[in-house]
């Protein structure tokens, strides 16, 4: 049962009307905002503005209030120990952070704009996962824990081990605990370049009515996401509070009109694919933690085991050959990088330096191609792996990066090749299943990719690359309403995968 301390409160400030407030003295709250990564093409717009605007409300809601731009990993331990520091029993601790976020073995990691991140390890090694920060709140006694995570952006780590899977993760957290992730789980949302986000203009529009529990404000902030986006911005929400509590507890304990729900948010519209498939995918299993709204996206649905993929798949007659290093530089959707840009990109300056200094530095090698790949500059790319590969043939990353940088360049041979190498080395390789399934959709073999994604999808059932992969081939190969299913559930999942698709020439 829960006890309502907030309805006592007037009757105590009656009794005791020099008593100290708990709301003053009780509330901690670190804020962080990051927005300059060196890896990311340009600053995040909004992390830093709506940082600064929270931690002003929360500041006036009687929190003591840390803030932290720009945080390197060594700035973020040391603002998360002062914060652990000033926790005593009974305290309410708050987080909000702004920044990328990353989801890696069902955990969900805060990124500093420092992080050395290249493969799925390396999120583990730099960033700061979401539980364990709440597990150590609670370990420390704070009653109330609450975070508000800003962080489903597609970020320029992901592309690196292409078995990620996109947005955050539930959170498995402590009783007493309320956790917001700005976008539904798994799921990632499109910068909309302006100066603040909508889910914090929604927050800070709720946290300022009176007198509400912060659980009907959350449950408010949602509602208001999703009818300003339309349906295509859907915040979660999980909540183990073991007691009530309000951001702004009212003088008289009764609600103004203005607290009256909004209305419901118009359903969104089904999405565009042949034959109309189902609007409501079917969901997936509910996260362990209760959660007061169901997770989202739709899981895909469970295909009856396909045959094994043949590891030598056949392919139509191959074009004339031609080398990878005279492929002409394929732009990206935004036109592809000048040399100079990329000649003054930091990461790559890094990099370079490194490999003139030791030509042999594989490690070097291998991740200036990876950046070059993400930048859509596919020759320099490829050159890169090819190196890497000399010094080291059975490097299975840099065999399946040069599998996927074939494929997007249209040499779909030598992609075969490196995929059923990369695959026989190490059999399961989720990433090169998905990559191997992107060479057999563009050469046409469409069950041979269905074949592939499959396979992919029993492995990491979440790979968006490879659910709207697989449902591009079951259109082609006839299936029209499975396949439309398959991209709608994708879409939902990331909204930017028919563009990322239609840049290696997948339309």
């Amino acid at each position: 049962m829960k006890i309502r301390f907030l309805l006592l409160l007037p009757l105590l400030a009656s009794l005791f009307p020099t008593a100290p407030s708990l709301a003053a003295s009780d509330r901690y709250a670190l804020v962080i905002g990051n927005a300059k990564y060196p890896d990311a093409d340009s600053p995040l717009k909004e992390p830093i503005n709506d940082a600064r605007d929270v931690a002003d409300e929360l500041k006036r809601d009687g929190f003591t209030v840390e803030v932290g731009e720009n945080l390197t990993g060594e700035g973020m331990r040391r603002a998360f120990d002062k914060l652990y520091g000033k926790i005593k029993p009974g305290s309410v601790a708050l987080l909000f952070y702004s920044g990328f976020g990353i989801q890696s073995a069902r955990q969900s990691y805060m990124i500093p704009i420092d992080a050395q991140i290249w493969t799925e390890s390396d999120v583990r090694r730099d960033g700061f996962s979401i539980e364990a920060i709440l597990g150590e709140l609670n370990t420390r006694g704070a009653g109330v824990k609450i975070a508000l995570i800003d962080a489903s952006r597609r970020n320029p780590f992901e592309r690196r081990f292409r078995s990620f899977s996109a947005g955050l993760t539930p959170v498995i957290a402590p009783n007493g605990t309320l956790v917001m992730y700005s976008a539904a789980l798994a799921s990632v949302v499109s910068d909309a370049g302006g100066d603040h986000s909508l889910f914090v203009q929604e927050l800070l529009k709720e946290i300022r009515v009176p007198d509400l529990m912060a659980e009907e404000t959350l449950n408010r902030t949602k509602m208001g996401v999703t009818r300003a986006s339309r349906g295509e911005q859907v915040p979660w929400i999980s909540s183990s509070l073991a007691e009530d509590f309000s951001f702004i507890p009212g003088a008289g304990g009764s609600h103004p009109a203005a607290t009256t729900p909004p209305p419901a948010p118009p359903a969104p519209p089904p999405p565009a694919v042949a034959n109309n498939p189902p609007p409501n995918p079917p969901a997936p299993p509910p996260a362990p933690v209760a959660a007061n709204n169901p997770p989202a996206p739709p899981a895909p649905p469970s295909p009856p085991p396909p045959a094994k993929p043949q590891v030598e798949a056949a392919l139509p007659p191959p074009p004339p050959p031609v080398k990878p290093a005279e492929l002409a530089p394929v732009p990206n959707a935004d036109g592809g990088p000048s040399a100079a840009t990329l000649a003054e990109d930091p990461t790559i300056k890094g990099l370079t330096a490194k490999i003139a200094a030791n030509p042999d530095d594989v490690n070097a090698l291998y991740r200036r191609g990876q950046v070059y790949a993400s930048k859509g500059a596919y020759n320099l790319a490829i050159k890169d792996f090819d190196d890497t590969l000399r010094i080291n043939s059975k490097d299975v990353e840099a065999l399946n990066n040069r599998c996927w940088t074939r494929t997007v360049v249209g040499d779909l041979q030598g992609a075969l090749k490196d995929c059923n190498e990369a695959l026989r080395l190490r059999p399961n390789f989720v990433d090169a299943l998905d990559s191997r399934g992107l060479v057999n959709l563009k050469s046409g073999a469409a069950k041979n990719a269905i074949a592939d994604f499959d396979a992919a999808l029993r492995i990491n059932p979440r790979l968006t690359s490879s659910l709207y992969g697989r449902g591009v081939a079951k259109q082609r190969n006839g299936s029209t309403q499975e396949g439309a299913l398959d991209i709608a559930n994708a879409k939902a999942m990331d909204p930017n995968i028919v563009q990322e698709f239609a840049s290696y020439g997948v339309r």
